[in-house]
């Protein structure tokens, strides 16, 4: 069934999304703490790092939300397909 298998794959996509949300919070999170408990100097050091690659906090509850929205509607879609093939079972026996 086409439409079952389209829903878990767009289950896993949604999951990453959410797993590298999550990361980068918590990267950010530790990146924080270490920080705070650094001198003045050590942290300019840190902060001429290259961080073009890390986004803020609120993108990253965004690309969660949007995970947890995908993830969503790719169970639906599996369910749904999967009661539909149990009706056209039940109706052909």
């Amino acid at each position: 069934n086409t439409a079952f298998y389209a829903g878990l794959r767009t289950i896993q996509p949604g999951q990453n999304r959410v797993d590298q949300a999550s990361s980068q919070i918590a990267n950010n999170t530790i990146e924080r703490s270490v920080t705070s408990q650094l001198s003045e100097l050590q942290v300019d050091r840190l902060r001429s790092v290259d961080r073009s690659q890390q986004s803020d906090l609120a993108s990253n509850m965004v690309e969660m939300s949007q995970g947890k929205f995908q993830v969503e509607l790719g169970v639906n879609v599996a369910k749904a397909s999967d009661e539909m093939l149990g009706t056209l079972i039940d109706t052909f026996a």
